[in-house]
């Protein structure tokens, strides 16, 4: 079997300046730290305070609308809903109509730790705004939506 060619060094620099996935995950984890930091305080992660702001509807939320807004798998959703219910933040219940679905909703007590959270998202996100202050954050947001 013959030794398949090496990837040169410049290839490797090429893809770290301008591979736009590499970039967007850094920034990722960069905000995701960010939030997190904020908002240990009330004992959530960025990832649970999107959840939970994804159950704040007048109706509980259906697994699948869920999981489509916050682009999971119902799989990785399931397991996200987990710490959320063991706090009793959450409340997971089957449908009325379809015993098979699951229906999501905010706890009276989720709902008064995402109240909590609400100032500290608002906050947090003014300073992290404020580090682009030379991009348009909102053509930002939607170059981000065209990607997701």
């Amino acid at each position: 079997m013959s030794r398949a060619k090496s990837v040169p060094f410049e290839t490797t620099l090429r893809v770290r300046d301008c591979c736009l996935c590499l970039h967007v995950q850094r920034a990722a984890r960069s905000l995701a730290r960010h939030f997190d930091e904020a908002l240990r305080p009330l004992g959530l992660t960025n990832g649970q305070f999107s959840l939970m702001m994804s159950l704040n509807r007048p109706e509980p939320a259906g697994m699948a609308s869920v999981a489509a807004l916050l682009a999971m798998d119902r799989t990785t959703l399931t397991a996200a809903l987990k710490p959320l219910e063991r706090r009793a933040l959450v409340k997971v219940v089957a449908d009325h109509v379809d015993r098979r679905s699951r229906r999501l909703s905010l706890t009276p007590e989720g709902e008064i730790v995402l109240a909590a959270a609400m100032p500290i998202w608002e906050r947090t996100h003014r300073e992290v705004e404020a580090l682009i202050k030379d991009t348009d954050p909102e053509g930002l947001r939607n170059t981000l939506r065209a990607l997701s």
